[in-house]
């Protein structure tokens, strides 16, 4: 099934990322510490928070796929046996199941197809796209502009008295349910980890507007679809018989607000290579630690 994709949270153009991933940056990033991981073949599945988008080096320029993200330092760290990384911006849920076009507009096979029954650990990143949240974001900040004191963001998704992200989390369980009974089937044996989303925005407070151009009053509301979308996952995660692993607790302090030194996610626009509102390398090594610390 291919169509259009649209990256997690995209706000940078795919200029830019061709540029940056030509320019072949280096990273200079320790590796995670050896844990009790399966070191079997490790099968990696998900979106851009995954396939991270500009961090150097980039390996594969339709799927924006960096050498340095969370499931190339898990496989080095634990002796994976063989890896396929998979992820790609812009996947869906869809994506996983039926395939679909990378940046490049070049076709892709589903990425359940890289799970097989000799796989010994699958992790799933998925759910950001379904909901929309790349349009979320940038609805959001374009609308702070106006009211960056009110709340403008949170009276458009809750206006008649429906909260539509909530409602766009909860349609999208039963996708993120269906990926797993595939990856469950193709691989009866394997670990399965499904991974949330790490913090965009402060755990407390109201931002920091205009440096990232959430509106005060929105940070909060903004916050708050997150945890429920991580909580969606966590509980999807449950009830078909796989893990979870939290990697937004050990963001909290290393949002976008926080300084270049500090922070795991880019802002709008960033100070280390990434993409914007996306994980830098520090965001994916700390994804990378706070999953073999799962799976030890």
């Amino acid at each position: 099934m291919n169509r259009p994709r649209l990256p997690l949270l995209r706000t940078a153009g795919r200029m830019t990322a061709l540029v940056a991933a030509a320019a072949g940056v280096l990273l200079a990033a320790a590796a995670p510490a050896v844990a009790a991981a399966p070191a079997g073949r490790y099968v990696a599945l998900g979106d851009s928070y995954t396939s991270a988008p500009l961090v150097p080096t980039q390996v594969d320029l339709n799927c924006l796929r960096s050498n340095r993200n969370y499931p190339s330092l898990v496989a080095a760290s634990a002796g994976s046996s063989s890896f396929a990384d998979v992820s790609c911006s812009g996947a869906t849920t869809e994506d996983i199941l039926y395939g679909g076009d990378g940046a490049l507009g070049i076709a892709l096979p589903p990425q359940v197809n890289a799970v097989t029954s000799a796989t010994a650990l699958v992790t799933v990143q998925i759910g950001g796209n379904d909901i929309g949240f790349s349009g979320i974001i940038s609805d959001c900040a374009e609308a702070s502009v106006s009211s960056p004191l009110g709340s403008p963001c949170k009276n458009r998704f809750t206006a008649g008295g429906t909260d539509q992200l909530r409602a766009r989390i909860a349609a999208a369980a039963p996708k993120v349910a269906a990926v797993l009974r595939a990856v469950r089937q193709a691989a009866p044996n394997a670990r399965v980890v499904v991974l949330g989303y790490p913090a965009i925005l402060p755990d407390s407070g109201y931002g920091c507007w205009p440096v990232v151009p959430i509106a005060y009053q929105d940070v909060p509301y903004l916050r708050g679809v997150q945890k429920a979308l991580n909580t969606m996952l966590a509980d999807t995660a449950a009830a078909g018989g796989a893990n979870y692993a939290d990697v937004y607790t050990p963001s909290i302090g290393r949002d976008s607000c926080k300084s270049s030194g500090t922070r795991w996610v880019e802002g709008l626009v960033p100070q280390n290579a990434a993409a914007p509102f996306h994980p830098n390398a520090r965001g994916e090594q700390g994804m990378a630690t706070a999953l073999l610390a799962h799976l030890s």
